[in-house]
Protein backbone atom coordinates (compact mmCIF):
# COMPACT_ATOMS: atom_id res chain seq x y z
CA UNK A 1 0.00 0.00 0.00
CA UNK A 2 2.68 2.58 1.00
CA UNK A 3 5.04 1.64 -2.36
CA UNK A 4 1.42 2.58 -4.45
CA UNK A 5 1.00 5.95 -2.55
CA UNK A 6 5.02 6.63 -3.29
CA UNK A 7 4.49 5.74 -6.81
CA UNK A 8 1.60 8.14 -7.17
CA UNK A 9 3.38 10.90 -5.33
CA UNK A 10 6.36 10.38 -7.76
CA UNK A 11 4.36 10.40 -10.89
CA UNK A 12 2.62 13.34 -9.72
CA UNK A 13 5.91 15.33 -8.95
CA UNK A 14 7.57 14.16 -12.63
CA UNK A 15 4.19 15.48 -13.99
CA UNK A 16 4.75 18.69 -12.44
CA UNK A 17 8.66 18.62 -13.47
CA UNK A 18 7.44 18.05 -17.33
CA UNK A 19 4.94 20.69 -17.44
CA UNK A 20 7.36 22.70 -16.16
CA UNK A 21 9.69 23.09 -18.60
CA UNK A 22 9.27 25.23 -21.85
CA UNK A 23 8.11 22.85 -24.55
CA UNK A 24 9.40 22.74 -28.33
CA UNK A 25 7.93 25.43 -31.13
CA UNK A 26 6.18 27.24 -28.08
CA UNK A 27 6.52 31.30 -28.48
CA UNK A 28 9.15 31.38 -25.58
CA UNK A 29 12.33 32.60 -27.32
CA UNK A 30 11.95 36.05 -29.32
CA UNK A 31 13.99 38.10 -31.45
CA UNK A 32 17.44 39.28 -30.21
CA UNK A 33 16.84 42.75 -29.55
CA UNK A 34 19.90 43.53 -31.57
CA UNK A 35 16.85 43.09 -34.85
CA UNK A 36 15.17 45.65 -33.69
CA UNK A 37 18.49 48.32 -33.17
CA UNK A 38 18.00 50.55 -36.98
CA UNK A 39 14.00 50.83 -35.75
CA UNK A 40 14.75 53.01 -32.51
CA UNK A 41 15.86 55.86 -34.42
CA UNK A 42 14.90 55.44 -37.90
CA UNK A 43 15.10 58.13 -40.60
CA UNK A 44 11.96 57.91 -42.31
CA UNK A 45 12.66 58.68 -46.39
CA UNK A 46 15.37 56.24 -45.92
CA UNK A 47 13.25 53.39 -44.69
CA UNK A 48 10.61 54.47 -47.56
CA UNK A 49 12.90 53.61 -50.09
CA UNK A 50 13.72 50.27 -48.41
CA UNK A 51 10.26 49.23 -47.65
CA UNK A 52 8.39 51.27 -50.50
CA UNK A 53 10.08 49.91 -53.79
CA UNK A 54 9.30 47.60 -56.69
CA UNK A 55 11.29 44.37 -56.40
CA UNK A 56 10.15 43.69 -52.75
CA UNK A 57 7.79 41.31 -53.03
CA UNK A 58 4.97 42.39 -50.38
CA UNK A 59 5.12 46.10 -52.41
CA UNK A 60 4.79 44.38 -55.53
CA UNK A 61 2.07 41.95 -54.70
CA UNK A 62 0.23 44.99 -52.06
CA UNK A 63 -2.82 45.20 -53.67
CA UNK A 64 -3.14 41.43 -53.79
CA UNK A 65 -1.75 40.99 -50.19
CA UNK A 66 -4.76 43.54 -49.03
CA UNK A 67 -7.62 41.86 -51.28
CA UNK A 68 -6.51 38.22 -49.62
CA UNK A 69 -6.97 39.47 -46.37
CA UNK A 70 -10.51 40.17 -46.39
CA UNK A 71 -10.70 43.90 -45.24
CA UNK A 72 -14.15 45.16 -46.05
CA UNK A 73 -15.25 48.98 -45.36
CA UNK A 74 -16.49 49.81 -42.04
CA UNK A 75 -13.47 47.27 -40.42
CA UNK A 76 -11.21 48.11 -37.93
CA UNK A 77 -7.80 46.73 -38.53
CA UNK A 78 -4.42 47.05 -36.52
CA UNK A 79 -1.24 46.73 -38.98
CA UNK A 80 1.22 46.21 -36.44
CA UNK A 81 5.11 46.45 -37.38
CA UNK A 82 3.42 49.07 -39.30
CA UNK A 83 7.13 50.50 -40.30
CA UNK A 84 6.57 53.35 -43.26
CA UNK A 85 2.84 52.87 -43.35
CA UNK A 86 2.38 51.27 -46.21
CA UNK A 87 -0.13 48.70 -45.48
CA UNK A 88 -1.61 51.03 -43.27
CA UNK A 89 -2.97 53.47 -45.92
CA UNK A 90 -4.32 50.67 -48.07
CA UNK A 91 -6.13 49.29 -45.39
CA UNK A 92 -7.33 53.27 -44.45
CA UNK A 93 -8.92 52.89 -48.42
CA UNK A 94 -10.51 49.75 -47.80
CA UNK A 95 -12.14 49.79 -44.93
CA UNK A 96 -13.42 53.47 -45.69
CA UNK A 97 -14.47 56.05 -43.59
CA UNK A 98 -16.82 54.22 -41.37
CA UNK A 99 -13.65 51.87 -40.42
CA UNK A 100 -10.63 52.63 -38.64
CA UNK A 101 -6.71 51.41 -38.83
CA UNK A 102 -4.17 51.35 -36.45
CA UNK A 103 -0.64 52.04 -36.95
CA UNK A 104 1.35 50.23 -34.25
CA UNK A 105 5.41 50.38 -34.39
CA UNK A 106 8.34 50.34 -31.65
CA UNK A 107 9.34 53.52 -33.61
CA UNK A 108 7.52 56.35 -32.71
CA UNK A 109 9.24 58.08 -35.95
CA UNK A 110 7.57 55.30 -37.87
CA UNK A 111 4.21 56.91 -36.03
CA UNK A 112 4.54 60.00 -36.12
CA UNK A 113 5.32 59.91 -40.12
CA UNK A 114 2.55 57.48 -40.81
CA UNK A 115 -0.32 59.86 -39.11
CA UNK A 116 1.44 62.77 -40.83
CA UNK A 117 0.97 61.29 -44.83
CA UNK A 118 -2.15 59.59 -43.65
CA UNK A 119 -3.84 63.13 -43.32
CA UNK A 120 -2.19 64.86 -46.36
CA UNK A 121 -4.05 62.02 -48.39
CA UNK A 122 -7.41 62.76 -46.12
CA UNK A 123 -7.23 59.10 -44.38
CA UNK A 124 -8.57 60.32 -41.29
CA UNK A 125 -9.46 56.94 -40.58
CA UNK A 126 -5.92 56.51 -39.09
CA UNK A 127 -4.85 56.21 -35.50
CA UNK A 128 -1.10 55.60 -34.69
CA UNK A 129 0.15 54.00 -31.56
CA UNK A 130 3.71 53.36 -30.29
CA UNK A 131 4.07 49.94 -28.96
CA UNK A 132 6.37 48.20 -26.38
CA UNK A 133 7.54 44.33 -27.51
CA UNK A 134 5.28 43.33 -24.76
CA UNK A 135 2.10 44.46 -26.36
CA UNK A 136 0.45 46.25 -28.95
CA UNK A 137 -1.06 48.86 -27.35
CA UNK A 138 -4.61 47.73 -28.69
CA UNK A 139 -8.24 48.36 -26.42
CA UNK A 140 -9.31 45.10 -25.82
CA UNK A 141 -11.96 43.65 -28.54
CA UNK A 142 -11.49 46.78 -30.77
CA UNK A 143 -10.46 45.14 -33.82
CA UNK A 144 -11.79 42.70 -36.07
CA UNK A 145 -8.42 41.99 -37.89
CA UNK A 146 -4.12 42.44 -37.22
CA UNK A 147 -2.18 42.20 -40.01
CA UNK A 148 1.54 41.40 -38.96
CA UNK A 149 3.60 41.85 -42.09
CA UNK A 150 7.48 41.10 -42.30
CA UNK A 151 7.52 41.89 -38.57
CA UNK A 152 6.85 38.38 -36.98
CA UNK A 153 10.39 37.33 -37.04
CA UNK A 154 11.09 41.08 -35.22
CA UNK A 155 8.93 40.13 -31.83
CA UNK A 156 11.28 40.03 -29.07
CA UNK A 157 8.28 38.61 -26.80
CA UNK A 158 6.36 36.48 -29.31
CA UNK A 159 4.11 34.72 -26.47
CA UNK A 160 3.27 37.99 -24.70
CA UNK A 161 2.61 39.93 -27.73
CA UNK A 162 0.17 37.56 -28.96
CA UNK A 163 -1.69 37.45 -26.38
CA UNK A 164 -2.09 41.21 -26.68
CA UNK A 165 -3.60 40.45 -30.52
CA UNK A 166 -5.47 38.00 -28.97
CA UNK A 167 -6.81 40.26 -26.19
CA UNK A 168 -7.36 42.94 -28.97
CA UNK A 169 -9.31 41.06 -31.35
CA UNK A 170 -13.33 40.89 -31.22
CA UNK A 171 -14.75 37.47 -31.17
CA UNK A 172 -14.06 35.31 -34.40
CA UNK A 173 -11.41 38.01 -35.71
CA UNK A 174 -8.83 37.70 -37.85
CA UNK A 175 -4.63 37.53 -37.62
CA UNK A 176 -2.86 37.62 -40.46
CA UNK A 177 0.81 36.39 -40.60
CA UNK A 178 3.53 37.49 -43.45
CA UNK A 179 6.98 36.93 -43.01
CA UNK A 180 9.99 35.09 -44.76
CA UNK A 181 9.97 31.46 -46.21
CA UNK A 182 12.78 30.07 -43.74
CA UNK A 183 14.14 27.22 -46.03
CA UNK A 184 17.41 25.58 -45.67
CA UNK A 185 19.37 25.32 -49.11
CA UNK A 186 16.81 27.59 -50.59
CA UNK A 187 16.10 30.82 -48.60
CA UNK A 188 18.92 33.93 -48.80
CA UNK A 189 21.86 33.62 -46.10
CA UNK A 190 20.25 36.94 -44.79
CA UNK A 191 17.03 35.55 -44.31
CA UNK A 192 18.77 32.39 -42.44
CA UNK A 193 20.56 34.42 -40.36
CA UNK A 194 18.36 37.04 -39.64
CA UNK A 195 15.18 35.12 -39.36
CA UNK A 196 14.90 32.93 -36.12
CA UNK A 197 11.49 30.72 -37.15
CA UNK A 198 10.49 29.19 -40.50
CA UNK A 199 7.06 28.90 -41.54
CA UNK A 200 5.90 25.57 -39.50
CA UNK A 201 7.51 27.29 -36.13
CA UNK A 202 5.34 30.15 -36.47
CA UNK A 203 2.33 28.00 -36.79
CA UNK A 204 3.30 26.10 -33.86
CA UNK A 205 3.60 29.59 -31.42
CA UNK A 206 0.13 31.15 -33.11
CA UNK A 207 -1.95 28.06 -32.50
CA UNK A 208 -0.39 28.27 -28.80
CA UNK A 209 -1.50 31.54 -28.18
CA UNK A 210 -5.15 30.59 -28.56
CA UNK A 211 -5.63 31.08 -32.55
CA UNK A 212 -6.48 28.09 -35.26
CA UNK A 213 -4.78 28.23 -38.94
CA UNK A 214 -7.48 28.46 -41.19
CA UNK A 215 -5.20 29.42 -44.37
CA UNK A 216 -2.09 29.23 -45.93
CA UNK A 217 -2.45 30.92 -49.05
CA UNK A 218 0.09 30.01 -51.60
CA UNK A 219 0.07 33.84 -53.50
CA UNK A 220 3.62 34.75 -52.26
CA UNK A 221 6.75 32.94 -53.43
CA UNK A 222 10.16 34.19 -50.65
CA UNK A 223 7.24 34.65 -48.21
CA UNK A 224 4.23 32.83 -46.46
CA UNK A 225 0.47 34.18 -45.82
CA UNK A 226 -1.14 32.47 -43.01
CA UNK A 227 -4.41 33.37 -41.83
CA UNK A 228 -5.44 32.41 -38.33
CA UNK A 229 -8.83 32.67 -36.20
CA UNK A 230 -8.74 34.11 -33.03
CA UNK A 231 -10.39 30.85 -30.68
CA UNK A 232 -12.46 31.69 -27.61
CA UNK A 233 -9.95 30.95 -24.90
CA UNK A 234 -6.29 31.29 -25.10
CA UNK A 235 -4.36 27.58 -23.99
CA UNK A 236 -2.43 28.29 -20.43
CA UNK A 237 1.57 29.84 -21.19
CA UNK A 238 3.84 26.81 -21.00
CA UNK A 239 5.43 26.77 -17.50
Amino acid sequence: MRTSIDRRWLWLLATLLVAALPLPGLADAGADPAVNAPYQDPEYSQWVEAFERPGREVFDRRREIVAATGARPGMAVADVGAGTGLFTRLFATAVGAQGKVYAVDISKNFVDNIVRTAREQALNNVEGIVNAQDSTGLPAGSVDLVFVCDTYHHFEQPGAMLASIHRALRPGGTLVVIDFERVAGRSSGWVMNHVRAGKESVIREVEAGGFRLHEDNPLLHDNFFLRFERAGQRKPSPG
